[in-house]
């Protein structure tokens, strides 16, 4: 008796478990239209959204959440820091074409004014990359603008990188990054 209610259990929480997986975004969200049974036109490409647990993860990289800028050359002066810019949550959305895998990789940050800073935009230089093991399929860095409102000193921000192509499926070990990166511009 006791078995019986322990099985039944198990199997009502593999189904919650399941329904769980499916994916929860709308088509529109992810840019998808609703198929009429038309076949696209000629260059278009099919796209299927992905099951969120089928994207693959987005990580902030040790070292890389942090961004600091100093008046001059003035380097871990506390009272030369213009300002501060932090990454935190990650997300994406993933939908699937022909050629591969098409991303959109989103992060929340919040910048704040230092001692010797001012209201003012400023360019932050965050980075995504996505690597497989030792290959890198995808790296591109963006000079995002921001703006520290004068009300405040502080501001919070949402990055979006929109159009990460991955090859093929791209399941599997595929981690993307994203942070802060003072490299190269455009290494893509």
């Amino acid at each position: 008796m006791f078995g019986t209610i322990i099985r039944r259990f198990a199997g009502v929480s593999l189904l919650v478990l399941a329904a769980g997986c499916n994916q929860t975004d709308s088509a529109a969200d992810l840019g998808v239209t609703a198929s009429d049974g038309a076949r696209p036109a000629a260059g278009q490409q099919q796209q299927t959204a992905v099951i969120q647990g089928a994207c693959p993860p987005v990580y902030l990289r040790e070292g890389t959440a942090v961004h600091r800028k100093y008046a001059g050359r003035a380097k871990e002066d506390a009272e030369n820091l213009l300002y501060q810019a932090t990454l935190a949550d990650t997300t994406r959305q993933c939908v699937l074409s022909e050629n591969g895998l098409r991303m959109t990789v989103m992060a929340q940050g919040r910048i704040v004014t230092g001692p010797a800073g001012s209201p003012q935009t400023v360019k932050l230089p965050i980075r995504v990359a996505a690597t497989d093991g030792a290959q890198t399929l995808y790296s591109q860095l963006v000079q995002f603008e921001v703006t520290i409102p004068a009300d405040s000193g502080t501001g919070q921000f949402i990055f979006t990188q929109a159009n990460v192509d991955l090859p093929g499926g791209s399941g599997g070990f595929v981690k993307v990054y994203v942070g802060f990166d003072e490299g190269p511009y455009n290494t893509k």
